[in-house]
């Protein structure tokens, strides 16, 4: 654990989508992701039950796990005049007392006691679906400006996850970029990014986004 990290977060819910929703204009979608009970296992591409419809976007070995905050969840809430349950924005963890578009890139969480680790990757890039989904209006646009993206987590070590678990930070990367500093639009310091792409070990498309941002710093 973080000698300096004063407190661990909480998953308040673990959500998975097992059946397809049909959205006007898009057809099938696994956004409508939906809290689960009891102990879920979690495997290299996430959780066991969840179901990913369009693999060439989302899902895979740096997406495998999409978590968002609770805080960030009640200010679109109050904002938007309704209810935002957990798995409303697509996630799989809804995370209540630490940072998901503010971790450090590269930050490793252990999340319960069943020996689940996980590393923040990217941050979530709205699309249509999620546009249609929402049926806000300018949805897209306002979700970038906002940039309360949440974190995509890469697998580490499999293992479970449910409710309640805490979630305490095992590791986080000295180059201090956060995955709000990959948001598109965002500003971003060029030494840091630098610094994070000099690390041997980034996935392709930490990699990738963090080039794109170092070239527009």
């Amino acid at each position: 654990m973080i000698a300096d990290d004063p407190s661990a977060g909480v998953v308040l819910a673990v959500c998975a989508a097992t059946d397809d929703v049909i959205l006007d204009t898009i057809g099938a979608s696994g956004i409508d992701k939906r809290p689960l009970a009891g102990r879920i296992a979690v495997g290299e591409l996430g959780l066991m039950p969840d179901h990913v419809v369009d693999t060439k976007y989302h899902g895979g070995i740096e997406q495998a796990i999409y978590a968002y905050s609770e805080h960030e969840a009640l200010r679109w809430a109050e904002e938007l005049g309704r209810e935002l349950p957990s798995g409303w924005f697509g996630e799989n963890l809804r995370i209540d007392g630490l940072p998901t578009t503010d971790a450090v890139v590269g930050e490793r969480w252990e999340i319960g006691g069943d020996g689940l680790v996980v590393e923040t990757t990217i941050p979530r890039t709205p699309c249509r679906t999620f546009a249609v989904w929402a049926e806000e209006r300018r949805w897209v646009k306002r979700f970038l400006d906002r940039a309360d993206t949440g974190c995509y987590l890469r697998v580490v070590t499999p293992g479970s996850v449910g409710a309640g678990d805490a979630v305490h930070i095992v590791r986080r990367p000295d180059h201090r970029v956060t995955v709000r500093d990959l948001v598109s639009g965002t500003t971003a310091d060029a030494d840091a990014l630098a610094t994070l792409l000099a690390c041997e070990d980034l996935g392709p498309k930490v990699r990738r986004e963090a080039s794109r941002k170092l070239a527009h710093a």
